[in-house]
């Protein structure tokens, strides 16, 4: 069995030290470490953190070759055991990686074991060692010899299940619930005194079972979902809080998550605030995912290859209907009313709305090209790309009242939501890889009628989905807000008493563009006055007149022509609102829609 030996080297160094063992390894037996981590499309480049890598077959030491960013053969003599220790350098808060200190360790497997060519199918055991006496370990990886702490060894089938569960290591809170006759777990590190843990654990119950419900409903009214049935046997929830970080990472039977301590739940506390309510979408977010791309997923996530991008097409569906899905489950479950569903929604159709680059590049292509602009935006990234999570959320909005509304009129050929899509297609691939052409089939099927012409149109196409018209019949009503002067001037900024007004972006075809502003620029004046916010110049500013804008670049002092920017009544900002006394019909769609 390969073995990896993972433990504290130096705790204020951030140093893990790792030993891999390899019974009968090949003459060159080539290790690889991974690039990037599933479920994050960029790469990582996890070697760089690597150091101090040596080789032996028992007392002999072997040459180590490395033949490129991430991989090392070792020129083995005979089939005695081959022992490779080295460092790994842990110091990411984020969940991609690794982090240790004095306090906590984490760790992915993808950033600090080392795939064994030729072996990847075998049994890989994880042996824990050198860790502080007072410290907890928490992972969903199969225990082999554990105390009660959960220190000791653990077994995977093969490579890819043993970096498919995260290690939570040190002193943290820990609290279990169980859903629909499966256990589950919190493991929380950082959380302050006044965290409520109690109501966390009962909230995020309820959203399990919402999201089991969706992927096993029963067939009868009176029939019971069957736990047997659920792709997983136990689930983890690791959440580290800190001072300011948010973020998830899915995994097949746990998740990493990351959010500021503000958004745990405080004991006391009535209304569920802001805050808390992100981190309950992030939970349903993550959770969905242990279907929607962990075991539903691109064919082309078959088999993945570690060593470099793994692309595909079908971000839109994986990432944006899992999008769809986190904060309505939170209106199905009561935790959140209609209101602040809408106004949620509202946000995302705004932020879609607002970036240019929805005309430029479809959510088929946002999803391909994650790997180089998505991971890695720049000040123009409004202006050519769109998020395959935000447009993706309102494809499936889209096609899931597009379903529930029926034909022309309303007459349906078939009664069907998109809930009835995610189901077909778990149970025609068997919780599998699947297509486009799988998901347009499951459409069909459920729908009753081709859905090409949308998905033409909305995944491959760059024009507005037609929202406004879909929404009004399901009761809700749609207001564009009034532009304020950035959005009538094609900018963002930041503004502050000590930085001033920073330009950060210059979206295309604006009168900022125009005028020959750029990212970085700081705006100082306006016809001659001093700007401290940049609403003020609508105060100097005669309408219809150009006005000459200062701006600071580069330690120079720029004067560019502005023109006054055209009256536009509304923006991109819409709200959404339910309609008081809709049509009986509207109200029977809207009630269905959002009770699931």
């Amino acid at each position: 069995m390969i073995s990896h030996s993972i433990g504290v080297e130096d705790p204020n160094a951030h140093l893990f030290r790792i030993t891999l063992t390899v019974p009968r390894p090949a003459a060159r037996q080539v290790l690889r470490l991974p690039v990037w981590i599933p479920g994050s499309y960029l790469v990582r480049e996890f070697a760089r953190h690597l150091s101090s890598m040596q080789a032996r077959q028992g007392r002999r030491r072997i040459e180590l070759e490395q033949t490129d960013k991430a991989s090392w053969v070792a020129a083995c003599g005979g089939s005695a055991t081959l022992s490779v220790s080295y460092l790994v350098y842990a110091f990411d808060t984020s969940v991609r990686a690794a982090y240790l200190d004095a306090q906590r360790g984490f760790f992915n497997g993808t950033s600090v074991f080392l795939r064994v060519e030729g072996f990847e199918a075998q049994p890989q055991r994880v042996l824990l060692r050198k860790l502080p006496r007072h410290w907890q370990v928490a992972t969903t990886l199969p225990a082999l010899e554990t105390d009660a702490a959960g220190k000791g060894s653990y077994q995977a089938a093969d490579y890819d299940e043993l970096v498919d569960h995260p290690f939570e290591l040190g002193k943290f809170w820990r609290g279990r619930f169980t859903a629909c006759g499966i256990a589950h777990e919190f493991a929380v590190a950082g959380a302050l005194p006044d965290f409520d843990g109690a109501r966390l654990l009962a909230d995020t119950q309820r959203v399990c079972e919402a999201e089991i419900a969706l992927w096993h409903a029963p067939a009868g009214p009176r029939a019971r979902i069957d736990s047997a049935a659920l792709p997983f046997r136990r689930y983890l929830f690791m959440l580290n809080a800190v001072d300011d970080g948010h973020g998830g990472l899915e995994h097949r039977s746990s998740t990493a998550l990351i959010a500021p301590r503000r958004n745990l739940p405080r004991r006391g506390e009535g209304a569920s605030s802001d805050a808390y309510v992100s981190l309950l979408g992030l939970i349903a977010h993550e959770y969905f995912h242990a279907w929607n791309v962990k075991r539903l997923r691109p064919v082309e996530f078959t088999r993945f290859d570690y060593s470099r991008e793994n692309y595909t097409e079908l971000l839109w569906f994986f990432e944006g209907f899992t999008s769809y899905y986190d904060d309505l489950f939170l209106v199905r479950c009561g935790l959140i009313d209609v209101s602040r569903y809408l106004t949620t929604l509202a946000k995302t159709v705004s932020n879609v709305l607002a970036t240019p680059g929805r005309q430029v590049q479809s959510v088929a292509q946002s999803s391909f090209d994650a790997w180089v602009k998505y991971y890695r935006s720049d000040e123009n990234t409004p202006n050519a790309t769109i998020s395959y999570y935000a447009k993706g959320s309102l494809v499936a909005l889209a096609l899931d009242l597009t379903l529930r509304a029926g034909g022309e009129g309303g007459r349906a050929q078939r009664k069907a939501t998109l809930d009835d899509v995610m189901r077909r297609l778990w149970q025609v691939s068997d919780g599998g890889p699947i297509s486009r052409d799988d998901i347009a089939a499951a459409l069909r099927h459920v729908g009753g009628r081709s859905f090409d012409k949308e998905l033409a149109a909305w995944v491959d196409g760059v024009r507005d989905l037609p929202l406004q018209d879909l929404l009004r019949r399901f009761g809700v009503d749609w207001q564009a807000q009034p532009a304020n002067l950035a959005q009538r001037l094609g900018l963002r900024v930041n503004e502050s008493a000590l930085t001033g007004i920073k330009v950060t972006h210059v979206l295309r075809g604006g009168a900022a563009e125009q005028a020959g502003l750029a990212a970085g620029d700081e705006v100082i004046s306006l016809n001659g006055w001093r700007l401290r916010r940049l609403d003020d110049a609508l105060r100097l500013w005669e309408t219809g007149r150009a006005a000459a804008l200062l701006v600071a670049r580069d330690q120079r002092i720029v004067t560019l022509t502005l023109k006054h920017p055209r009256a536009i009544p509304d923006s991109a900002t819409v709200t959404l609102s339910a309609a008081p006394h809709p049509p009986k019909a509207a109200l029977a769609l809207r009630q269905a829609w959002l009770s699931g």
